[in-house]
């Protein structure tokens, strides 16, 4: 037998095409995987297995809807599989430890103002069991931190590294900003004056320069975990 041609094969690759692209099921898929972002890759991946299938039916015009469906799933479980695996995706998880973040360090500026200011009994009594609690809270908000690089290594891998740098970076400005205000009087001064201590001071900056660290342990946990 002769062997095929550049020009047959490329006419076989086109029928197995048709063949595949025909099929109730390929289009069903297409419709609901809709405007995935790896919808060309997704639909190519699986245009392959329903070859494969269509390959092995014993009629070549058989409707093997059905045997797809057994061997695959149906067109809306693998589109929603898909759906799912967009839900985390880097920015989304960046921005919820952004936020995060961002609530613990507004909250903390809304109680130092109730309690300077408005003189509040209830901000007070907050105030009052926070600074006797400071290094129990410095400890849970490291934690903080090292649950962060664990999710990022966890739901992203190898990948992650970036995200963690990135969400890091952001994150950390507002703790040196209030920091260098503080230290350097362009707040009010007094209102932390009773935590304003050589100790305490030496304590923050180097709980700080843990918190890097801290995280990567955190992620290359969770990367160990994904894997």
């Amino acid at each position: 037998m002769a062997p095929l041609c550049e020009g047959d094969e490329q006419l076989n690759w086109e029928k197995r095409i048709l063949k595949v692209t025909n099929q109730r099921f390929y289009k069903e898929l297409e419709q609901l995987i809709g405007k995935h972002p790896d919808k060309q890759a997704i639909m190519a991946d699986y245009e392959l297995h329903i070859y494969e299938i269509l390959k092995e039916s014993s009629v070549e015009n058989e409707d093997v809807y059905e045997r797809l469906v057994e061997r695959l799933g149906s067109p809306r479980e693998i589109a929603g599989v898909w759906r799912e695996e967009t839900a985390a995706t880097p920015r989304k998880t960046q921005w919820l430890f952004v936020i995060c973040n961002s609530m613990i360090f507004i909250g903390g500026i809304l109680l130092t103002v109730s309690y300077n200011v408005f003189k509040w009994d209830w901000a007070e009594q907050l105030w009052s069991a926070l600074t006797d609690t400071t290094l129990l809270i410095m400890l849970i908000y490291t934690f903080f931190w090292g649950l962060l690089g664990y999710e990022i290594g966890k739901e992203f891998g190898h990948k992650g590294k970036r995200i963690l740098q990135r969400t890091f970076l952001i994150c950390i400005v507002p703790n040196l900003l209030l920091m260098y205000l503080t230290i350097f009087k362009l707040i009010p001064y007094n209102w932390f004056d009773p935590l304003l201590s050589v100790p305490f001071i030496i304590t923050c900056i180097v709980f700080t320069g843990f918190l890097y660290p801290v995280s990567w342990i955190g992620y290359k946990w969770g990367k160990r975990i994904s894997v």
